[in-house]
């Protein structure tokens, strides 16, 4: 069946609409699912118009060695059961990681794409590409493709905990990465260059990729654990970058527009948390943050005062105003719903309950939000940094819930703290703190915290859904 080829442009081109409308939906938790299903719906029609573009129906065969149509039907639904499987069994404790190997798998994806199209002109009689600027993008594209792969692999080591988190840096690193990344252009220059034998094109290809992968590695070894989720939403852009260069060595449109739309929303995201850091991009990438242990050079503060559930209950109760403060212990503890019945029973006592979320808390972008709205918190309840840090010396009591650097003072009183210039949310200004962690250590960045050594900070150690649970049976008298 042979479709007109403006009716495949019009179905490109819908489905790029349904994109865009896709990722503006995204912004909000109440209309996130709808901009996932509106995204689904838009993947789809691609997907199909690029089988009729091909002749689909013109040239099927059940013959496996001759119709790669076959092969890729398999390919989706190994791909569909694999995905569905994976992400129904996945915790929300372990969706930062998910979404790295999504995103390294993307990345890997758009450079095999781009070594197909090479291989594919490598056989042909005649030449290895169509002219150099299309030469140009195939090494550019297997470069970022396999980059992105290798750093999102480690990145997934690392939020995994199956490599350490600390930042690793060994003396001259940055040097080998421009020698690495000299190394990489200069490939990809000889392969642009005419009158090449195929032979020597594929080894400078397969260098170009040997080259790229070392690359990934170097690049995201110097980047501590606290500052994986800025990582995964920059090589999340590169990822962009790569399928719009799959796109144009294919003639594909939606592809090109599908990867510009994730490469800018990954920029401007990833501008957008280093501003929340107060640090720059190049500091992120270069500075080694994490490295070493970062103690205050104030000196050791006064010992941490531990109290009960019991005595924690009795200040609560008195509350007129509470504010939570998540952090990645509460996605550990999937303490989300424990919280919203304590919010329930503290909100019946009459206390006015608001929920501070930084920009940076836990480890992806969103990932506070995401745990607070899957247990129905409403999102009026749910206040920026900036919305929030006026009121908090008006506010009887702040919980905060496995929360570090997001709410250590020592990033506006220590100049010599790693963090220090990053706007926190300002919990040490409330009345009373109570901080809730596993244990005494300095949490996935390993930055001393002033706050638990403050006067007007309380300690309760333990599982913070048990301890979350045990306040709302308080006030219930269970």
């Amino acid at each position: 069946m042979i479709v007109h080829p403006l009716i495949i442009n019009l179905a490109y081109i819908v489905a790029c609409v349904t994109f865009i409308l896709g990722i503006k939906n995204l912004n909000k938790p109440t209309t996130a699912l709808k901009g996932t299903y509106i995204s689904i719906l838009g993947m789809a029609i691609a997907v199909v118009a690029v089988f009729f573009e091909n002749d689909i129906a013109q040239n099927w065969s059940f013959d496996f060695m001759a119709s790669g149509f076959l092969w890729t039907f398999v390919a989706i639904a190994i791909g569909a059961v694999i995905g569905a499987i994976w992400s129904k069994k996945v915790k929300m404790t372990g969706m930062p990681e998910l979404v790295a190997l999504y995103n390294g798998f993307g990345a890997l994806a758009s450079a095999l794409v781009a070594f197909s199209q090479f291989n594919n002109l490598r056989l042909l009689e005649g030449g290895l590409e169509k002219g150099p600027v299309e030469a140009v993008a195939t090494g550019i594209t297997i470069f970022i493709g396999a980059m992105v792969f290798s750093g999102s692999m480690l990145a997934w080591g690392k939020l995994a905990e199956k490599i350490s988190g600390r930042a690793i840096v060994f003396k001259g690193q940055n040097f080998i990465n421009l020698i690495i990344l000299l190394a990489i252009v200069a490939g990809i220059v000889l392969y642009v260059i005419p009158g090449i034998d195929p032979f020597t094109k594929l080894i400078v290809i397969l260098a170009i990729c040997g080259l790229s992968l070392l690359f990934g590695v170097t690049f995201v070894l110097p980047i501590g654990g606290g500052d994986m989720p800025v990582v995964i939403s920059l090589l999340n852009s590169f990822t962009g970058l790569a399928v719009a260069g799959a796109g144009f060595l294919i003639d594909n449109t939606a592809l090109v527009v599908v990867g510009c739309l994730v490469g800018a929303s990954g920029t401007i995201l990833t501008l957008i948390m280093c501003k929340a850091m107060n640090r720059s991009v190049g500091n992120l990438l270069f500075s080694g943050f994490g490295a070493v242990d970062a103690v205050s050079k104030k000196g050791p503060g006064a010992e941490p005062k531990a109290v009960s559930t019991e005595d924690a209950y009795m200040i609560l109760e008195a509350a007129r105003s509470v504010v939570f403060i998540p952090g990645y212990g509460m996605a550990v503890a999937q303490a989300q719903h424990a919280v919203k019945e304590l919010a329930a029973r503290l909100e019946a006592n009459g206390a006015e309950v608001s929920f501070a979320v930084h920009p940076v808390a836990g480890r992806m972008p969103g990932h506070m939000n995401v745990l607070l709205a899957e247990a129905d918190i409403p999102y009026e309840q749910l206040k920026t940094m900036d919305e929030m840090n006026p009121s908090m010396p008006m506010q009887d009591v702040a919980i905060v819930i496995g929360a570090n650097d997001v709410v250590n003072p020592a990033a506006e009183t220590d100049p010599s703290s790693p963090i220090y210039g990053m706007p926190i949310i300002k919990a040490h200004q409330c009345k009373t703190v109570f901080v809730l962690k596993r244990g005494k250590g300095r949490g996935f960045s390993g930055i001393e915290n002033e706050l638990f050594s403050m006067p007007n900070t309380l300690m309760i150690y333990g599982d913070a859904k048990a301890t979350i649970s045990s306040l709302a049976g308080e006030f219930s008298g269970e």
